[in-house]
């Protein structure tokens, strides 16, 4: 075994695995610029540093259980005119997580709703934070679920250990008292600890209908808008208005 391999081995021994793949090129590059002995070993030591940053989002990113993936770049404000640009930029350094606060962004269908909750999300998954993506019926569904099965408790695992949840289609379809009192004691739980984004197309006087007890909605509503911003959206639906056809326009 030459030095080189032995190099190898006991970085695979200290479970440096970028800097074991990448040692030979590394090395070529040294040599062919007469890099110094200190500056070698912070590339080394960089790109390491560098595949394990890149893996750990990678790895956040799955386990954000996003359906599809968005950036604030992406989104027309042209169409959408009830937010702004600058409104949703200033959330971008996601301060507003460090302080546990909620988004609560409120109107119809297709005004981009998921679509501006998903992109601070991505955001946040970018600058470290672990996020937590669900639409209210999976979460509903997971809540009842949490003793029966594996795959929920381990989400509710996710849900509560996250930076930031985000609960999508608040409203779409009916729940009963109990199952908006187990809402209730998830929001209890992530309350002053973990920011809530919270997308739905009804407004707060709709809710108590909704959850089916207007004492739990208000509890439910104090604590999600007691430190919050509120988006109370409007607009035509964007997929609406740019649909696709199969049949092309007619005279």
């Amino acid at each position: 075994m030459n030095k080189t391999q032995e190099v190898k081995a006991l970085l695979g021994e200290l479970r440096l695995k970028s800097a074991r793949e990448q040692l030979d090129d590394l090395l070529t590059t040294a040599i062919k610029e007469d890099t110094s002995c200190l500056e070698f070993l912070y590339q080394v030591l960089q790109k390491e540093v560098m595949a394990r940053n890149a893996n750990s989002k990678a790895k956040r990113l799955k386990q954000a259980s996003f359906p599809y993936i968005k950036t604030l770049d992406e989104f027309d404000f042209g169409f959408q005119t009830s937010v702004s640009r600058r409104q949703i930029q200033q959330l971008m350094d996601m301060h507003w997580i460090e302080k546990a606060f909620n988004l609560l962004f409120l109107g119809p269908p297709g005004i981009g709703k998921t679509f501006l909750s998903i992109s601070l999300g991505v955001q946040a998954v970018e600058l470290g934070y672990h996020v937590s993506f669900i639409t209210m019926d999976e979460l509903i569904k997971t809540l009842k679920t949490e003793a029966l099965s594996t795959r929920s408790k381990r989400k509710l695992k996710q849900i509560m250990t996250a930076d930031l949840v985000i609960v999508d289609e608040v409203g779409f379809l009916p729940i009963t008292r109990q199952e908006a009192n187990l809402f209730f004691q998830l929001v209890s739980n992530l309350y002053m600890n973990t920011s809530v984004i919270v997308t739905s197309n009804k407004g707060f006087d709709e809710w108590p209908e909704f959850f089916g007890d207007p004492v739990i909605t208000a509890a439910i509503l104090d604590r999600l808008v007691h430190n919050s911003e509120l988006f109370n959206m409007t607009g035509d639906s964007y997929r609406l208005h740019h649909r696709n056809t199969i049949l092309g326009k007619t005279d």
